[in-house]
């Protein structure tokens, strides 16, 4: 496969692909790679469901990828071959007057059904009023740093740290969500929680601190919103607005966690116990009413410890 005369190739079974890897563990739309301007490339999975590798390691963000780097999609294995690792464009004054173009945002992106969930440390102002600058901070870095390992955990990433807050996705297959991939999401919420909950046992805070945390299911647009030189891969879309605005309405409910319908359907569709109750809320900048599903983090570990049993 030659990667030339683009900057972006997509790589599946499906004819619609730039590769198309006849290899029947591989996704219709597996994967896909990114030469950006500085010359590197970059490799995204796009939540296939076996898999793409690199060095017989999984990708759950995108990666850097370096000259001879072992490549398996399904049972499909390939090499990355780019000898030249002298590929970055000249961005001096003396350059040619096409220089400035290198700047500009490398867009690709992908339409994928994904799952967002918003994080958000409560009554963060009140702590930041009572509480010593430096003890703040490695409290508050300390979460972060926690959170990622737990997202990491549960097979995504944190895509943005927002002051006192955290968004992560995970990105699912091309027209449906498994139960288990919603149950994985649940449970790194449930410990997302826990670990919060414990953190004034490690630094002497005014109280314990808790969580509210936005979950929403649906289709977005993902890929590389940002430069070059600063690749930023993030999902946009309505999907990504709705779990914000869902995570708000859990301080007007006096609840702990909200879930777009979707996502509560795909969440507690197949198991027995009936995991929220429906309310009606009105998100800011949205003109109808929105139905979500809302509880508490204590009635969302009751139901991951019944959500082995299937419904009769």
């Amino acid at each position: 496969m030659s990667l030339a005369g683009s900057t972006c190739w997509t790589i599946g079974r499906g004819d619609d692909n730039n590769f198309v890897l006849p290899d029947r563990w591989i996704s219709r739309n597996h994967a896909m790679l990114q030469r950006m301007e500085t010359g590197e490339f970059y490799l995204i999975d796009l939540g296939s469901r076996n898999g793409s590798f690199v060095g017989g390691r999984r990708v759950t963000v995108p990666v850097t990828l370096k000259n001879s780097d072992h490549l398996t999609f399904g049972q499909t294995e390939l090499e990355f071959y780019c000898p030249d690792t002298d590929m970055r464009p000249d961005l001096s004054a003396d350059g040619d007057g096409d220089s400035q173009d290198f700047t500009a945002t490398a867009m690709l992106h992908v339409r994928r059904l994904i799952s967002i969930l918003v994080v958000d440390i409560r009554n963060f102002t009140g702590m930041t009023r009572q509480l010593d600058e430096k003890i703040l901070s490695e409290a508050i870095g300390t979460w972060f740093r926690k959170s990622g390992d737990i997202i990491r955990e549960y097979g995504s990433w944190v895509d943005k740290y927002i002051g006192d807050a955290i968004m992560a996705v995970w990105i699912h297959g091309e027209e449906t969500v498994s139960h288990e991939e919603m149950l994985q999401i649940a449970r790194a919420l449930s410990d997302l929680h826990k670990m919060t909950s414990q953190l004034h046992e490690q630094y002497p805070l005014p109280f314990p601190v808790r969580v509210g945390a936005g979950l929403n299911t649906g289709y977005a647009m993902v890929g590389n919103t940002g430069t070059g030189d600063r690749p930023d891969y993030t999902a946009l879309g309505d999907t990504v607005n709705a779990a914000f605005r869902l995570e708000s309405s859990t301080k007007q409910l006096g609840l702990d966690i909200a879930l777009g319908e979707t996502a509560y359907q795909y969440l507690s569709a197949t198991y027995a116990p009936d995991l929220f109750r429906p309310h009606i809320v009105h998100l800011k900048g949205y003109d109808a009413p929105t139905k979500t599903y809302a509880g508490t983090f204590e009635e969302l570990d009751e139901f991951l410890s019944t959500a082995s049993k299937p419904k009769t």
